[in-house]
């Protein structure tokens, strides 16, 4: 797990050279987490929103994030696995939690204990709901409209929804919801999605199973098909101020990026022209120049594909990562820039501040800005500000 701790908005940002930023910082701003919560509450109105903190919060921290998020008005929380909402239950957060992955041979004894909300997809994680603990388990039934990926396929819909009405007369389970996942392949995918998700409510109708919740839109949708809002919509990237389009930027969402990754400058040196740089020689120096090495790398979640792409922002002065980035480190040529051992890096944050984009990092590693942020690992200390 990564180091935590909480700060005041002024220590995030300590004078170059300070030796009070650690060598890798991830700056997570909270009361920019509320704001994209309340920009999607005011949006959909009365529908729930359902605060994603799976994967560690996208690797902004799944507690903090959380508590954030219901302060602003998220009334759910949505994880991927039953040990992640356990996390969050441990750490005193009551709020529902839905957990819809699961092991093939996952015991849902401690969800049950725990309030927990399971997601299923086939009878046999039904049964397994059913068998664990004393009161009834919580479900929310998953269908496959067209992704592909988890959810009951068409064909298994009738005995699902038969077994779960069965279960439920009997007190063994209670159906909370019914849902399921876009495609965002494009809008009329997508409503071709909606209307099978509206012939399943209609099918587990049809047998008596009529759950109180109906969910289908992620951030995207939210956004851009406001009939797919339903009951409640599950926000993900965009609680964390990243758009979920090429086509807009988060600023015109209204939504505020909440983390700002930075290192700092470990050493400096003086070299000729045509001075090679890193791994693989796929670097050199136009002429005489200061190259800047950084104390971050692959195993920190940097990923190797920005090498010689990606922006860094040191002394408000942008730059380029210069050659292969390594395990641990990366190079900057700052040509004649002033740079002095100490100085703080960023690697990107918030646009309106003047700091590199996540999806220009993104851009450069020919990956999407959810996996940028989210890959980012545990040798970071994130610090939060509000």
């Amino acid at each position: 797990m990564s180091k935590q701790s909480a700060v005041p908005a002024a220590s995030a940002q300590p004078a170059a050279g300070s030796t009070t930023q650690p060598l890798r910082l991830a700056v997570i701003d909270l009361a920019g987490i509320r704001n994209n919560v309340q920009v999607v509450k005011k949006l959909v109105g009365e529908t729930e929103v359902m605060a994603v903190v799976k994967a560690d919060g996208y690797g902004h921290g799944a507690v903090e994030v959380a508590r954030a998020a219901l302060e602003a008005g998220a009334t759910w929380l949505g994880v991927a696995d039953v040990d992640e909402a356990l996390a969050l239950r441990a750490a005193g957060l009551q709020a529902p939690i839905l957990a819809w992955l699961h092991d093939p041979a996952a015991s849902f004894d401690s969800a049950v204990r725990n309030s927990i909300d399971v997601g299923v997809s086939s009878v046999a994680q039904l049964e397994a709901v059913a068998a664990a603990g004393s009161a009834p388990g919580r479900v929310h039934i998953k269908v496959d409209t067209g992704l592909g990926r988890n959810g009951a396929e068409r064909s298994t819909w009738q005995a699902l929804f038969t077994r779960a009405a069965e279960l439920q007369g009997e007190g063994r389970i209670e159906v909370v919801g019914l849902f399921s996942h876009l495609s965002n392949a494009n809008d009329s995918e997508d409503r071709a999605q909606l209307r099978q998700l509206d012939e399943a409510v209609a099918l587990a109708a049809s047998v008596g199973v009529e759950p109180p919740i109906i969910h289908l839109a992620a951030t995207a949708a939210t956004f851009r098909l406001p009939e797919t809002r339903l009951s409640m919509v599950r926000l993900g990237i965009g609680m964390y101020g990243l758009s979920p389009f090429d086509d807009v930027t988060s600023a015109e969402l209204g939504l505020i990026p909440a983390m700002r990754l930075e290192g700092r400058v470990i050493a400096v040196k003086r070299v000729p022209a045509d001075s090679a740089v890193s791994y693989g020689y796929t670097y050199r120096t136009a002429g005489e120049s200061t190259l800047a090495l950084v104390g971050l790398g692959y195993a920190d979640g940097i990923p190797r594909l920005g090498s010689n792409r990606a922006p860094v922002l040191i002394n408000g002065q942008r730059y380029r990562v210069s050659g292969r980035i390594a395990m641990d480190q990366f190079v900057a040529d700052v040509h004649d820039g002033e740079v002095a051992v100490g100085d703080r890096v960023v690697l990107f944050g918030d646009p309106a501040a003047g700091h590199p984009a996540v999806e220009e990092w993104a851009q450069a590693a020919e990956t999407i800005n959810y996996e940028v942020v989210t890959r980012i690992g545990p040798r970071f200390e994130r610090r939060y500000t509000s």
